[in-house]
C-alpha cells in the first residue's frame, strides 16, 4: 500500500474514511456467477449458457461504452470507456453483455461479508464500492496501512476478489485515492484531488440516476473552462450554489475535500424505520421481494410526506433463530420507490441464495428498514419529474407501466437525443424504458457530426416547414453555389402573400417582409449519394430580423422556415 507524503497541514481532521474498490465489478461478479454455477449447476440464478470471463474475453457495454473487461479483453486491447463497435473491431471473438444491477448487487455481498470481521459498520455505496469510517479500525489493526493490507487479505481470502484500499479525510478523497490503491496523508486530501478532472466525481455519487443528472453539469462547467477540481474547488461556494444550485453545491464539496464529507456513522435521532413481520418465516428472496416492495413504498412516502433526502439505507432482518442480519446501503438523495425496493431486493438476494457464504440457518421472521442520515429535501437535486409532495417519479413510471400493458408492449413511445446534422434528425423516438441498443455504439447526442448546427438548439422545431422567401436588398432571391456559401447578402425574410408565417412562436397569416439583421451559416448538408434513393442536398441558415424571434431556415429547392429559437 502506497502513502500519499507531504507536509502535514497543522490541525488534522478528527474522521478518516476508507473506500474498498473492487475494480471492474461488472465483470468479476460474473466470474463470482459462473464460478458459483460451476459448483452449484442447480442453483435459482443458473444459466447454463453463462459466459466464464477467468477464461473468455468479455465486456460489459452500456450506454456510453465499455463499462467493465475481463483480463482476456484487456489483454486484446479492450479499454473501459471504449466504443462498442471499436471494441468488436480489436476483438472479433468478444462476448458483449449488458450491465446487470440485480447480479452485481447480489454478488457484492460476498465481498461485504468478508470485510466485517475488520469494519464496524460498511456501506454498500454501489456495486463494487464500499465506505466505512477508517479511524476505530486502523487503531485496532494497529494504522492504516495494517488496515488497509488486512482489507486487501481478507478480501482475496474470503470472497476470492482482488481490490484496491484508499483512505482519506473525506468521500471523493477516499474513492479516489482507492482507484490508485494509496493512502492520503492526513490534512492533504485537497492536494490529492487538486489535478483529477471534473469527470472523477461521478465515481463519488452512489445512484445512477445522481451520475445522470451530474454529466450535463460537468459539461457545462468544462464549456466554462473549468478542467480539474482544483478550478472547481477555487470557485466561492455561495457563488457556485447561487448560479448552479444546490447539485453545483455538491460538487464543490467533493471538488474541495471537505471534511464534513466523511459519513457519520453515528445515527441520527430522526431516523425513519418502518417494520414488518415475517409470518410465516421467508426463505425464499422472491417471496421476501413482496413485503420489501411494500416496505419500501411507506419509507418513500414518508420520507417524501416530510420532505427529506436519505444518506443511507440499513436493511435489518430477523432470523426465526434469533440471528439478525444487517446491511447499510448509501443514496445521498430523496429515493423513489424503485431505488428503495431494488436495494432491498438485492440484499435479500445476497443474504438468501447464500451468496455471502454465511446463508441464514432459519427463515426470516421480520424485516426493517431505516432512513439513515436525513436532512432536508432541499439540499438535494430533483429529478426530472420530482414534484414537491409527490412521488411523481414513481407515479409516472407506473402510469407508463398500466398504458404499456394496455396497448401493447413498445406502443408507449418517448424522445430521445442523439447525435445529427439539424433538428429534425437529432430526436428518435424509442419504446419507454428502453435503454441503448447493445448492437451500436452508444448515442447520446454528444458526439461532434461535420455540418452539424451549433448550440442552441432552436426552442420551437415547426410539424412542416413553412415556405418563405430570402432576398437580398434589391428583392433578389438568394441561393446557395456549389461551395455551400450565400450568392449574396441577405436584406429581407418574407413571410405571408397567403403563406403562414411564424412570429414570436404563434402562426399567423399576416403578410410581412422584415429586414434580415444579422444572419450566421449556411451550414450545407449533404449526405445520402450513395443510397439508391439519391443524394440529400440543403443547407441551413440562422437568421435575425427586426421582428420575432431568430429563426432557422432551410434551403431546398426553395427556402423553408424549419424552426425558431426562443
Amino acid at each position: 500500500m502506497r502513502r500519499l507524503q507531504q507536509n502535514r497541514c497543522p490541525g488534522p481532521p478528527a474522521s478518516r474514511l476508507v473506500a474498498i474498490w473492487v475494480p471492474d465489478w461488472p465483470v468479476v461478479a460474473l466470474t463470482l456467477e459462473a464460478r458459483r454455477q460451476r459448483r452449484h449447476p442447480r442453483t435459482r440464478h443458473a444459466d447454463p449458457h453463462l459466459t466464464d470471463p477467468a477464461t473468455d474475453p468479455v465486456a460489459v457495454v452500456g450506454a456510453r461504452g465499455v463499462l467493465a473487461a475481463s483480463a482476456p479483453a484487456r489483454s486484446a486491447g479492450i479499454t473501459t470507456g471504449m466504443r462498442l463497435r471499436t471494441a468488436r473491431s480489436i476483438c472479433p471473438g468478444l462476448t458483449v453483455l449488458p450491465p446487470q444491477e440485480e447480479r452485481e448487487a447480489r454478488t457484492f455481498e460476498t465481498v461485504m461479508e468478508a470485510m466485517t470481521s475488520l469494519l464496524a459498520d460498511p456501506v454498500v455505496a454501489r456495486p463494487g464500492l464500499a465506505l466505512s469510517a477508517a479511524g476505530g479500525p486502523a487503531r485496532w489493526a494497529g494504522g492504516e496501512e495494517p488496515l488497509a493490507a488486512a482489507l486487501v487479505e481478507a478480501i482475496a481470502q474470503e470472497a476470492d476478489v482482488e481490490c484496491q484500499v484508499g483512505i482519506a479525510d473525506s468521500l471523493s478523497g477516499a474513492v479516489l485515492a482507492a482507484r490508485q490503491g494509496i493512502i492520503v496523508e492526513p490534512g492533504r486530501t485537497p492536494d490529492f484531488l487538486a489535478p483529477w478532472p471534473l469527470g472523477a466525481l461521478l465515481a463519488c455519487l452512489p445512484l445512477r440516476r445522481l451520475r445522470n443528472d451530474t454529466r450535463p453539469l460537468l459539461e457545462t462547467l468544462t464549456r466554462l473552462g473549468l478542467r480539474t477540481l482544483a478550478d472547481l474547488a477555487s470557485l466561492p461556494r455561495k457563488d457556485v450554489t447561487a448560479r448552479f444550485g444546490p447539485l453545483g453545491e455538491r460538487l464543490h464539496h467533493l471538488a474541495a475535500g471537505a471534511c464534513h464529507e466523511v459519513l457519520a456513522m453515528a445515527r441520527p435521532v430522526q431516523d425513519i424505520t418502518v417494520t414488518s413481520t415475517l409470518d410465516p418465516p421467508v426463505e425464499r428472496a422472491d417471496t421476501a421481494a413482496f413485503a420489501a416492495r411494500h416496505l419500501a413504498e411507506t419509507l418513500a412516502a414518508r420520507v417524501l410526506d416530510e420532505g427529506l433526502a436519505v444518506g443511507r439505507l440499513a436493511v435489518e432482518a430477523r432470523c426465526a433463530d434469533g440471528a439478525e442480519l444487517t446491511r447499510t446501503w448509501m443514496l445521498e438523495t430523496t429515493p423513489t420507490v424503485a431505488e428503495l425496493a431494488d436495494r432491498v431486493r438485492w440484499q435479500l438476494e445476497g443474504w438468501l441464495s447464500g451468496r455471502s457464504g454465511r446463508p441464514p440457518s432459519s427463515g426470516l421472521t421480520r424485516l426493517n428498514l431505516t432512513a439513515l442520515e436525513l436532512s432536508p429535501a432541499t439540499a438535494a437535486q430533483a429529478g426530472l419529474w420530482a414534484a414537491p409532495g409527490r412521488q411523481a417519479e414513481a407515479l409516472a413510471h407506473r402510469a407508463a407501466e398500466r398504458v404499456e400493458s394496455l396497448i401493447g408492449v413498445g406502443a408507449v413511445q418517448v424522445p430521445r437525443i442523439v447525435s445529427g446534422r439539424d433538428p429534425r434528425s437529432r430526436v428518435r423516438m424509442v419504446p419507454w424504458g428502453e435503454e441503448g441498443c447493445m448492437g451500436e455504439s452508444a448515442d447520446d447526442g454528444s458526439a461532434s457530426w461535420s455540418g452539424a448546427l451549433p448550440e442552441p438548439s432552436p426552442s420551437i422545431v415547426l410539424p412542416r416547414p413553412v415556405p418563405v422567401r430570402l432576398t437580398d436588398a434589391r428583392g433578389r432571391e438568394l441561393g446557395v453555389d456549389v461551395h455551400g456559401q450565400l450568392d449574396g447578402v441577405p436584406g429581407f425574410l418574407s413571410l405571408g402573400d397567403g403563406v403562414s408565417g411564424l412570429v414570436d412562436g404563434v402562426v399567423d397569416d399576416a403578410p410581412r417582409m422584415e429586414p434580415v439583421l444579422l444572419w450566421a451559416g449556411p451550414w450545407p448538408v449533404d449526405e445520402g449519394w450513395w443510397t439508391p434513393q439519391g443524394a440529400s442536398r440543403r443547407a441551413y441558415l440562422q437568421v435575425v430580423t427586426d421582428v420575432g424571434p431568430p429563426r432557422l431556415l432551410v434551403r431546398s429547392g426553395r427556402w423553408w422556415l424549419d424552426a425558431v429559437y426562443s
